[in-house]
């Protein structure tokens, strides 16, 4: 009989590692947190069946051997071997194990090496409940995680006072003064944190839809890096201070104080930066579907606003999405002349972020292309980008959209 039968039946390491996926599960810590005990437990055992008994007796009396060897009778604490008779017509009558029983939490601890843990558990579950009894239900459901964090768990249960003691503080995560805690450690933690916060704050204190690691400051009520939105002002004239290049946060955008007249937004950075002076004009960064931010500036809807994307569906679902906030914002450079005059610099459009949907905001002639484009009627996602319209051809077309009607 080779070692690759006899690796078929059950021996004290496959025992073992069902004692491990206990603990795996939570079961054992889980029943100990409830105050009961999922032992004595018995494991059944993969077993020789009669031809293999009779084709490799030598083998099996080697696998039995092993078992009992390594017993508790034999090491004092771990399973104990349940037997059951059999009658071999060859070999007549004899005794074979079929299952492990293990007697007691103390004999799974030691067979798999966890004592040290479950004390460990103990102390922190108790620490846990000490502050907040309303984690009982949490820990019961994630057991093994305070062991997971344990070098950190007195530090997180300090974060978590400090929130409950002032939920919704109001201030940046920079400022949170919690002794022997830094703002570096709550970064680390934030999804277990959240996770914990979740549990113990009061509904109303928390930002039902800000979810994720990203968006912990907003759930709980610390402030965050206010978004900006970078212009650039193309007329000498309306500079701010001497400066032609600005970033401001949303809020002092929606409020800006300006006398442009002409606005055009723009995904591209570099096509922002080398952006041909316009009188009384002003080119804003758009920042694909970051242009939501503009809503809040209702002094758009007084200005002549053109937007600039790519020729492919994305930049035309941009442009249908922006027209949600600032209806009557024209296109430049996204109409069918610039796409068959160009179409050596043609190139493809990543499949995964193509919009394959209707679009209701398009003029009819921005929808006739966004369709062609669509269905691939030119050429399989087909896609113009930006960057690689001739700078001629550019500072023409802006010209030709200031010198057209609105």
């Amino acid at each position: 009989m080779t070692v690759q039968q006899l690796s078929k039946w059950s021996g004290p390491d496959a025992i073992a590692a069902g004692v491990r996926q206990l603990w795996d599960s939570g079961a054992i810590l889980r029943a100990r947190l409830e105050g009961s005990s999922i032992f004595p437990l018995e494991l059944r055992l993969r077993q020789p069946g009669g031809a293999e008994m009779g084709q490799a007796f030598e083998a099996v009396r080697t696998w039995i051997g092993a078992l009992v060897g390594m017993a508790r009778e034999a090491r004092g604490f771990g399973y104990e071997l349940v037997w059951r008779d059999i009658n071999h017509r060859q070999l007549g009558r004899n005794r074979i194990p079929v299952a492990a029983r293990i007697p007691s939490e103390e004999d799974a601890l030691r067979l798999i090496g966890r004592g040290a843990d479950v004390r460990r558990f103990d102390r922190l579950a108790g620490m846990t409940l000490d502050a907040f009894p309303i984690l009982r239900p949490w820990l019961l459901r994630q057991p093994l995680k305070p062991l997971v964090y344990a070098d950190a768990w007195e530090a997180i249960l300090a974060v978590l006072r400090w929130f409950r003691a002032q939920p919704r503080p109001g201030i940046y995560l920079r400022q949170l003064d919690i002794e022997g805690v830094d703002t570096k450690f709550i970064e680390l933690h934030k999804a277990l944190v959240a996770e914990l916060l979740d549990e113990i704050m009061p509904p109303e204190t928390i930002l039902a839809n800000a979810n994720g690691a990203r968006q912990f400051e907003s759930r709980f009520g610390l402030l965050i890096k206010p978004t900006l939105i970078r212009f650039r002002l193309l007329d000498p004239d309306y500079y701010i201070g001497g400066l032609s290049d600005v970033s401001i946060p949303v809020a002092h955008f929606a409020a800006l104080e300006t006398g442009v007249e002409r606005i055009f937004v723009t995904e591209n950075e570099v096509n922002a930066l080398a952006f041909p002076p316009v009188r009384a004009g002003m080119v804003v960064f758009g920042g694909g579907y970051g242009i939501d931010r503009l809503a809040q500036a209702g002094w758009l809807s007084s200005r002549e606003v053109m937007y600039w994307g790519d020729i492919d569906t994305h930049g035309f679902a941009i442009l249908d999405r922006f027209r949600l906030h600032v209806p009557h914002a024209r296109s430049i450079l996204m109409d069918r002349a610039t796409l068959d005059a160009h179409r050596p610099l043609w190139g493809a459009e990543n499949a995964a972020a193509r919009h394959t949907g209707e679009l209701g905001r398009l003029t009819e002639d921005e929808r006739q292309l966004f369709v062609e484009l669509r269905d691939n009627v030119h050429a399989a996602n087909l896609r113009m980008e930006q960057e690689r319209i001739p700078y001629a051809w550019v500072v023409d077309a802006i010209r030709s959209a200031l010198e057209s009607p609105r």
